[in-house]
This record gives C-alpha cells, structure tokens and sequence, in this order.
C-alpha cells in the first residue's frame, strides 16, 4: 500500500512531467526505492527502541561486564539478564540525598529498599550540591546509572528522570516530606519517611539494602580504572595501611573539636561553623567532647597509637582523606614515625587527577577504594565512609578493621603524656584495649531506643555476610598479628 502511494505521488509531480518517458521511469524506480529504504531504516529503528524498553540487553550485550578490579586474580562468569519485576507501581519516590560520599551511599541503598517495599517506581537519585563540599557531582558522575538501573530490575523499577506528564506544569502536586531517621519499616507503609532502622527489618529487605550496596552501586567506569590504577601502585610497592586521618576542615568545625590546634585556628574553626546555619551553632567545649571519644584523633595521636600497636617504621601507609587541616605541619610527627606515607596526589600523574579536582565525592570515592582493598584499614573517626568501609571489608571475608576505642586512647595518651603511664604500659594498654576490635565476626549491637547509638547496619550487615554470625555468643576470631 505505501508503494503504491508512493508510486502516486511520483507520477503527479509536475517536475516529472516535461521529462521523456524512460528518463521518468528510472527516476520514478529510483525514488521509490529511495524511499522504501527510509521507510524501513524507521520502522528498524522503531523495533529496536521498543526492545530496548523490554530487553536492554539484547543488543547491547551485559553491560555489568567491564574488566575487572585490579585486584581480583579471576574473572566471575556475566549472570543471565534478569527478568524485570511485574508489578503495579504505586507512583514515583524522588529522593535528594545530602552529605558525603557514603552518607549519601547509605540514603541510596534505604531508598531502593523504600521502593521496593511501596512498589514505587524509584527515579534516579539526586546527590547534594548545597553542603560545605558544594560538589557539583550528579548520580552519574559518580556510579554507573546502567549498572544500578538493570542490576535491580527484578526487584524495582528505576527510571533517570520522572516522565513530564508527572510535572507541577501539568497539575501535579508531589508529597514532599520531611525525614524522620532511623524508622521500621511498618512506618514506610503508613507514611514515607528518611533513614530505616538499623534494626526490626525483615530479612528481605536487609538483604536488599546489601545487593545495593555492594554490588548495584557501582562507580563509573572511569572512577573504577583510577581506582584500580591507585590500587595497583600501592600494592607494587608491598601491603599497606589505610589510614582514614578525618583531621580535615569541614570535620574539625563541624565536631568543635580543636585539641593541638592554635588559638587562631580554633576560632577559625569556630568562625566556620558559625557560618553554615544547618551546622550546630551552639557553644563546644572541645576538651570535655574529646575525653568522650568524640572527637577525630589527631595525626600526633595517630603517630603513637600506631606505635604502640607495634606496627613498624618501613609500615607502608596511605592516608585516605582530604586536605588535613594544618597541612605537612600537623603531619609532620606521623611522617617521623612513619616515613613510608603515600597519598593519592604522590601516587598519581597531576593530569589522572585533574578530572576529579573540585569533586570532592569522585576523589572519595577513590580513597574508598584505596581503603576497601587494604590489608590493614583504620579510621580515626567512626563517620560514614569509616562505617561503610568496614561493612565492605566485612563482606569481602573480615578483612582486618581498627575499631579504635576513642574514649579509652585519650585517656591512655593523656596518662602517658602526664608521664603516670610509662611507653610499655601505654603500649601495653592499647593492644588489650583492641584485642577484639579488629573486625572479626560479631552480632550487631543493638541499643532499645536508641538507634543513634547503636551499631550502624552498613558497617556491620550481618544478615548478608558469607559467614555464620547468628549464635548467641561469638568468640573472637583469634589474635591478629599487628604489624604488615
């Protein structure tokens, strides 16, 4: 039929008409095949777009199959696609997530896992650009979107962007609520709130939170082979320590913690918080938060404690962290007692890196990295990225995490300091003091009513973790050796 309307319209059209007649019966064969191939070069790519809705796959092959990480010896073999889940969706959850890199990581994982049990249709989320970092990073800059979107389409339904007709322009008012942290999942099915519990989750559920985490949220590609490329660097150069020195700016300002800093850098500090009103703005006395174990442990701190584990001088140490407030000076001690200090800017050519400057998430995301493969990892400060860490570390079979006693170092280093401890009882001290905190298996520590307090879900997932953590009383793991 179109053929033949084609052949029509060529037939009636006065450029033809003063032509003789084979001339325009070439041109009429001509221009009918011409237009018969557009015709089907559309309807092909009509077909292929609909079975790109259905079947993403098909064509484009797994696109989860990038190579793999520097640092796993074998290759897994690329799982069949999966089905996508057939269910009514109950409407659109837009989710803003705020802070760092892995508090933003946790918010993603909570927020799949909301769907999914609303059977709402997830849109990509958006990532802060208002805190103190102000990164102008988006979801995609950060994790592969295809990766995250396919990897989880037998269990929720997850779009880039909420469809137009949905919009305020087209008379559609979204619900916009304000976070309530930390609530049960029972809350979620009455009204959609902020963070789930750590704990009173089912099965299924915490289950989901750890397929998301550990394996959904990938980051790009790009991030990944910088990462790996960091990654192989170190390990030339023998096993490492990662050190996570949380003794930045934004962190000392934040906590109002200030022990070693001069008269004018506390007030600098101060000035800073002051100046950021979603900040505390009430008065900290630093000494009486830091006898709490509140606060970072600062790099002079760091520099005993890792000696008084007996970790040696030729210790290979890379520090995980931003600018450390103070710069080479507050480092200065640390690197004395460990002159083998490495960080992504010694490691890297200024031009890998110049792709990530200014984006403060895709460099954590690199020291995420860093740490996650480490042989020895230690936080000097329990934030998201120190908790988030240590779940992967976890997950990856209980590779050796420092959960540091804050509260009990300083008053350990301020004995010392006093001179009442000796080095050998100070160093004594430490290492009974971490015997069992080295992250070997163990249940979640669970405080009634009080979340904020109890053990963080992503640093210890223990319903998703390979090894057996459910009796009652789990003995610790034997002790570890300290030094690398």
């Amino acid at each position: 039929m179109e053929a033949a309307r084609l052949e029509k319209s060529v037939e009636k059209s006065p450029a033809m008409q003063g032509l003789p007649a084979m001339q325009r019966t070439r041109l009429q064969v001509w221009f009918i095949r011409v237009c018969s191939s557009i015709l089907i070069w559309t309807c092909l790519v009509q077909l292929v777009a609909v079975g790109e809705l259905w079947h993403p796959r098909l064509l484009t092959g797994n696109p989860g199959s990038e190579k793999m990480s520097a640092h796993q010896e074998k290759s897994l073999p690329t799982p069949p696609p999966l089905a996508a889940r057939n269910y009514t969706s109950n409407g659109f959850l837009k989710v803003s997530c705020n802070g760092g890199l892995n508090q933003m990581r946790s918010a993603i994982c909570d927020m799949v896992t909301i769907a999914r049990l609303l059977n709402l249709t997830l849109v990509v989320p958006k990532l802060d650009k208002t805190s103190f970092w102000a990164d102008p990073s988006n979801f995609e800059d950060i994790f592969d979107v295809e990766h995250f979107i396919n990897s989880l389409r037998d269990e929720v339904r997850i779009v880039k962007r909420l469809p137009k007709r949905f919009g305020r322009r087209y008379g559609y008012q979204p619900l916009v609520k304000a976070p309530v942290s930390w609530s049960n999942e029972q809350y979620y099915l009455q009204q959609v709130h902020s963070r789930l519990a750590n704990n009173g989750i089912s099965l299924e559920l915490q289950k989901l939170r750890c397929r998301v985490n550990f394996q959904a949220l990938k980051f790009t590609p790009q991030i990944e082979s910088l990462g790996n490329k960091l990654v192989s660097i170190i390990q030339q150069k023998g096993p490492y320590l990662a050190l996570h020195l949380r003794y930045e700016m934004d962190m000392l300002a934040f906590s109002g913690c200030t022990h070693g800093c001069t008269e004018e850098e506390a007030e600098e500090l101060k000035r800073m918080r002051y100046a950021f009103p979603w900040w505390r703005e009430k008065e900290i006395v630093s000494e009486e938060k830091r006898s709490r174990g509140l606060c970072p442990l600062t790099p002079e701190e760091m520099a005993l404690i890792l000696q008084a584990l007996d970790f040696s001088r030729d210790t290979q140490i890379y520090i995980a962290s931003g600018e450390i407030y103070g710069s080479e000076r507050r480092l200065a001690a640390l690197r004395d007692a460990f002159p083998r200090i490495v960080k992504k800017e010694m490691l890297l050519d200024p031009e890998d890196l110049r792709q990530f400057q200014n984006h403060s998430s895709q460099m954590a995301a690199l020291d995420f990295m860093v740490s996650v493969a480490s042989d020895i990892f230690i936080p000097t400060y329990d934030g998201n990225m120190a908790r988030v860490v240590e779940g992967h570390r976890r997950y990856l079979g209980f590779k050796k995490t420092f959960q540091l006693d804050r509260r009990r170092l300083v008053e350990l280093l301020d004995l010392h300091h006093n001179r009442t401890l000796s080095w050998d009882e100070f160093s004594a001290a430490v290492r009974l003091a971490h015997e069992t905190k080295m992250g070997q298996p163990s249940l979640r520590r669970v405080i009634a009513d009080k979340p904020k307090e109890e053990e963080y879900f992503y640093a210890n997932p223990q319903e998703c973790l390979r090894e057996a953590t459910s009796c009652a009383n789990l003995s610790p793991v034997g002790n570890a050796t300290m030094s690398l």
